[in-house]
């Protein structure tokens, strides 16, 4: 099923109404704007002059049927393909270097042949999913902000070939995304990463057998377990504990060993730390976990 990008939400939320109700599992195609709803579209167009109630658009929502709060739904990113040009923004106040900044600046960077040229670099394509989640159970959350229910996350991991794992919180889940990047680095300091519109191929099945709080994602490589909090200290100590109670749930292994394990091997990372809540993730290697015989589809 194609989900057009006319079809969006600037909060996630228990009221809205889904653009599809579907049957799991299912297969389907969100096309996106990007995070600035398309307001930008030459280096006139800056941060300054944004209408900032229609950034962070999510497409979507969609009601997964049999879906309920406390289960669990895995989204497999199978592709994400982006529309050239990328565009960047720089403005005063803004992300950590903010108080440097003294004017607003835009650019807009051509995207072809896989590669992505900013100003006379040649960066390699890198696509990813900033904006991705279901419903929360109680108030909205705007799209620009992450949570036990993923919103903003700005998580590199989340791209084509990798399964995100959700905590569904009401019924049907009312999943949506948005906010493709063509390439970002960790942390997304300067507010923003190489955004693009685009389109995204997913496939979303219910998992059962898996108890998380809060998302958790799967590369060709990696498990990360990720937590957004009002500090880069909280959200890397939740992450943190998360996974020792990950590997303790799932093996035999103690508390003590769980924790020396992760130092041995496990990477504390930051997503994100220019959003109302900063994201952190910590990840273990997947080799690890399959010889520990844990496997997650």
């Amino acid at each position: 099923m194609f989900i057009s990008k006319n079809k969006h939400i600037f909060a996630m939320d228990k009221n809205n109404v889904p653009v599809a109700h579907l049957d799991l599992p299912c297969k389907l195609t969100f096309e996106t704007l990007d995070c600035f709803s398309e307001q930008i579209n030459c280096v006139q167009d800056t941060l300054e002059t944004l209408n900032f109630e229609q950034v962070n658009p999510a497409t979507g929502p969609v009601f997964l049927k049999g879906i309920q709060s406390g289960d669990v739904i895995a989204v497999n990113v199978k592709d994400i393909r982006v529309k050239s040009p990328g565009k960047m923004v720089a403005a005063p106040g803004a992300g950590i270097l903010g108080n440097l900044i003294e004017k607003p600046e835009t650019l807009i960077v051509p995207i072809e042949d896989k590669i992505v040229s900013f100003k006379e670099l040649k960066l390699p394509l890198a696509p990813m999913i900033g904006v991705i989640g279901v419903a929360p159970t109680l108030e909205p959350i705007p799209c620009g902000t992450p949570g036990t229910h993923g919103g903003n996350m700005d998580n590199t991991l989340i791209k084509p070939g990798s399964t995100l794992f959700l905590p569904v919180q009401v019924e049907g889940a009312l999943f949506a995304l948005g906010d493709l990047h063509a390439v970002m680095g960790d942390g997304e300091i300067m507010v923003s990463g190489v955004e693009v519109s685009g389109e995204v191929d997913v496939t979303i099945d219910k998992v059962n057998d898996l108890q998380i709080k809060n998302p958790l994602v799967k590369t060709d490589k990696e498990i990360a377990c990720i937590v957004s909090a009002p500090t880069l200290d909280e959200a890397i100590e939740t992450a943190t504990i998360e996974m020792a109670e990950f590997l303790t749930q799932y093996t035999s292994l103690s508390i003590n060993e769980a924790g020396m394990l992760m130092s041995a091997c496990g990477n504390a990372q930051i997503c994100q730390i220019v959003d109302p809540l900063k994201t952190a993730r910590f990840t273990m290697p997947l080799n690890v976990l399959k010889e520990l015989g844990i496997t997650i589809a």
